[in-house]
């Protein structure tokens, strides 16, 4: 196999991975479009979960099993969440950048009382 034959390394770039990750989720859709976003967005709920789960692991707050996670397990299951809503929003609209861009600002301002601010 030749270099030029070498499939490219994922992307190290956020937006262009989000767009990767979307473009390989859209190619390997097992049900229908509408459902298919549906149950994308519902994909949240379940990396929302491991956070949680991992939270109580790496506190040990359930006696039966101790100790389970770390805090390092924890870092990664808010990255899943993270990535996984990126792509959620990349299944609503191709314009992810921007809308997060946008709302990001809206937020900011808000919450650092700059909302007046150009």
């Amino acid at each position: 196999m030749s270099d030029h034959d070498t499939p490219a390394p994922p992307s190290c770039d956020l937006w262009d991975a989000v767009d990767d990750l979307w473009r390989w989720l859209e190619a390997n859709r097992p049900v229908g479009e509408g459902d298919g976003m549906l149950l994308r967005m519902l994909k949240l709920s379940e990396e929302v979960g491991e956070v949680a789960e991992a939270v109580i692991g790496a506190t040990g707050q359930n006696p039966r099993k101790g100790v389970t996670h770390t805090w390092d397990d924890v870092q990664a299951e808010l990255c899943d969440v993270v990535i996984t809503a990126l792509v959620a929003l990349r299944t609503l609209t191709p314009d992810t950048r921007e809308v997060l861009t946008r709302h990001l600002d809206r937020v900011t301002r808000r919450s650092l009382g700059t909302a007046g601010a150009p």
